[in-house]
Order: structure tokens, then C-alpha cells, then sequence
């Protein structure tokens, strides 16, 4: 079966070894995304704002794997204590309010880069 391998330039992708998305047959899996900026940009100081930036990165992921929001079936959603629930749900939901994936919200102690709020999964199923 072909694999498919998605890049987002996140300068952790070669370091650690991995993708941004993979896609084997009609599945793509999302790694977990967070609100990096091109060129070394500061991310945004919001939790809104933040996933809002890993939001674009999935999606534009989703559809470098040929594959549109609504094949979208799962996402994960970790924040760390600060982070403002109700404004990462708020971006999500409108992305999501008509396709509603199967969801998970995990609180965390922190991510790798303590500017970062939030980082998201998704899953997709690419019906051809």
C-alpha cells in the first residue's frame, strides 16, 4: 500500500523523525500540531489565536493529502492548564460545527515550547 508523506516545514520534523500527516490508503493521520509561525515568528499570545494557526496547519496537511475538512472523523485537542478551553473549542467549532469529528480535550502540564497553549490530532478518512 502507497504511504504518503505530508511536511508542514516545522523545523521538530527532521530532529525528531516524523511527519506532519501520513497517509496510507484513504486513512491520514495528523500529528500532534503545534502553532509554529514561518520564519520564526512569535506565535500568537492567545489560545484562540493559537488554534486558529494549528487548525490552518492541519487542514492544509488534510488537503496536501488530497482530503477535504469534512473527511475529517477525529481530533484531539491538548491544552495546558492556562490555555482558555472555551476559546480553542470556539475555533474548533467553526471548523467543525457541521462535520463534528469524534473529540478529545487533554489537559496537559506544558508542551515543548512554553509559549505553546495548544496542539491538536486529527484523523481523516479519504473516501475515493
Amino acid at each position: 500500500m502507497d504511504r504518503q508523506l505530508v511536511s508542514s516545514a516545522s523545523p521538530y520534523e527532521r530532529i525528531v523523525g516524523f511527519s506532519r500527516a501520513v497517509r496510507v490508503g484513504a486513512h491520514v493521520f495528523v500529528s500532534a500540531t503545534a502553532p509554529t509561525m514561518p520564519e520564526g515568528v512569535e506565535p500568537p499570545p492567545d489560545t484562540y489565536g493559537q488554534a486558529r494557526r494549528v487548525l490552518e496547519i492541519i487542514l492544509a496537511a488534510v488537503s496536501e493529502a488530497r482530503g477535504r475538512p469534512e473527511d475529517i472523523v477525529r481530533t484531539r485537542i491538548y491544552l495546558t492548564p492556562g490555555a482558555d478551553f472555551r476559546e480553542a473549542a470556539r475555533a474548533h467549532g467553526e471548523i467543525f460545527k457541521d462535520i463534528r469529528p469524534a473529540n478529545g480535550i487533554i489537559i496537559v502540564s506544558g508542551f515543548v515550547d512554553e509559549r505553546w497553549l495548544v496542539e491538536m490530532e486529527a484523523q481523516a478518512l479519504i473516501g475515493e
